[in-house]
């Protein structure tokens, strides 16, 4: 834990947009906690902040993949990969800085670590579960035009094989897409050179898939019934569509 003595050389460097990140933010504002916010996409390195890094601060790093040597003085705050078994991030903060959630706050926490069922297992209402999810779409960059074309993917581009149920997605965005068709037990949304598969088996395709999480060509997270994804640029088109191949093989099997 941080304590008060260390607060004012403490530094929050903030990951990629979404509710919980926001909230993080509003915590660290209320706190008046030193933060640097650089409005990076998902995926964001540790790298966008190295230009701050010096020996006098203890830098927190929330959200940000190690892509080079971190400060001398470092905390990384995570909850995906192999970090997927700790609380969310939000909860790990409030736990640095010795603070209670409240209520909302909690319900971001159960969003992001486990989505809508673990918002349903925190006691939210549906009216609750609902602007979570709104809000959280909103945190991340969704447009109208984004809205639209999740409803015309999963009009035009929706196939299902066994269990599984695929969507070529027309939007980058894929929260749109899974907060549609919630409830699922399997579903992959691919767009271009990228993908995400939500539900059933996320350990088992972990740990086939170790190799690429540890390279960052890969990600898990939310649990047993979590997400497992490729990122994009992460493989060449060839080499991300007979993964991608290969990837629904393997989930056809859970």
């Amino acid at each position: 834990m941080i304590n008060q003595e260390s607060m004012d050389r403490t530094i929050f460097l903030l990951g990629g947009p979404d509710l919980e990140m926001v909230e993080i933010q509003k915590i660290l504002e209320s706190q008046k906690i030193n933060f640097i916010n650089r409005n990076l996409h998902w995926g964001a390195k540790l790298s966008a902040y190295e230009d701050v890094f010096d020996d006098a601060h203890t830098f927190v790093a929330v959200e940000l993949i190690e892509d080079c040597n971190p400060p001398p003085k470092y905390i990384l705050i995570d909850h995906h990969n192999e970090k997927s078994h700790l609380p969310s991030s939000i909860e790990q903060v409030a736990e640095l800085l010795k603070i209670k959630l409240n209520w909302f706050q909690s319900l971001v926490a159960a969003n992001d670590k486990a989505y809508i069922p673990g918002m349903i297992n925190a006691g939210a209402t549906k009216a609750e579960i609902d602007s979570i999810r709104q809000l959280d779409r909103q945190a991340q960059g969704v447009s109208d035009e984004d809205e639209k074309l999740a409803g015309e993917s999963i009009l035009k581009n929706l196939s299902k094989t066994g269990s599984l149920t695929i969507v070529e997605s027309l939007t980058r965005k894929f929260s749109t897409i899974t907060d549609r068709l919630y409830p699922y037990a399997k579903l992959l949304i691919h767009h271009h050179d990228h993908l995400v598969y939500y539900g059933l088996g996320i350990p088992v395709l972990a740990k086939t898939y170790q190799k690429f999480i540890q390279q960052n060509k890969a990600f898990s997270g939310g649990g047993e019934d979590g997400f497992f994804g490729i990122p994009a640029g992460a493989f060449s088109h060839e080499e991300f569509n007979n993964l991608k191949d290969e990837i629904i093989h393997q989930i056809q099997k859970l």
